[in-house]
């Protein structure tokens, strides 16, 4: 064997204690917990954090805390707000939140991959606290309505509010928001509330402005007006009540608001 270089093992030298040096840093700085290995109670934290403000945010509106909670979401003012009341009680809001990122246009979500936001009567059916996007509520997508009118093969899934700043479909509302709307929707299903129900709407489905905007997106999608006059019944139900309307799915998948009068759209 040839004796090597002196340069040759100058080099030689360098290259191997770079690579011990890499090695070094890279155990000294840990990968990014996944939410598979991450062992953080996140809810523990947030009621560390959050729970106090909330409670006084229900006594603000003289709810007891947690009671009946209902949260509807406006996918026009990009917010979603959180109602509650004690038995017997009318629905009081709670808090408004704003949500932080949207996709689609109005109307209601009708196949995988159409990065639509649903509109709809549906219903929390899921409580991931170990969600990629922080904590996340599921919602009931595709619905008995959905599963009629949408695609059948392939109508979508996984509709979520949840953390973060960024979605295709769902409501990202901040980490910090979300802990306050799990833990409100948490407490009120371990008091006994079975559905903890969701309404989304296009927009606030009253006023002068809703007629204006109604009125420019039936312009150009026509279909819209049939499923929008079922939806507004509901959302006037609410604003004249503040209590939740019963709603009935037909057999072609419309929605149909008992005991309120049809409404235009």
């Amino acid at each position: 064997m040839s004796k090597a270089s002196p340069a040759l093992l100058v080099a030689t030298i360098a290259i191997a204690l770079s690579l011990v040096g890499a090695h070094a840093w890279a155990q000294a700085v840990p990968a990014p917990a996944s939410p598979d290995n991450d062992t953080t109670d996140r809810i523990a934290v947030a009621r560390q954090q959050h729970e106090a403000a909330l409670r006084q945010k229900y006594h603000a509106a003289a709810v007891g805390y947690p009671g009946e909670v209902f949260l509807r979401w406006l996918k026009r003012e990009a917010m979603l707000e959180l109602w509650a009341r004690d038995p017997g009680r009318r629905f009081r809001l709670v808090a408004t939140y704003p949500i932080l990122a949207s996709s689609g246009t109005p109307g209601p979500k009708r196949r995988e991959g159409d990065r639509q936001v649903p509109e709809g009567f549906y219903e929390i059916n899921r409580f991931n606290p170990k969600s990629s996007f922080h904590l996340s509520l599921g919602l009931n997508y595709p619905n008995a309505s959905d599963l009629v009118l949408s695609d059948h093969d392939q109508p979508g899934s996984d509709i979520f509010i949840h953390g973060s700043n960024v979605s295709i479909g769902c409501a990202p509302l901040g980490d910090n928001a979300i802990e306050e709307v799990y833990l409100a929707a948490l407490d009120a299903q371990a008091r006994g509330q079975a559905r903890i129900q969701v309404h989304v709407f296009p927009s606030r489905m009253n006023g002068s402005g809703w007629e204006q905007f109604a009125t420019g997106e039936i312009r150009q999608r026509p279909e819209l007006a049939v499923f929008w006059t079922q939806l507004r019944p509901g959302f006037e139900f609410f604003e004249r009540h503040r209590t939740l309307p019963t709603v009935a799915v037909e057999k072609d998948g419309r929605y149909r608001v008992q005991g309120a009068a049809p409404s235009a759209p």
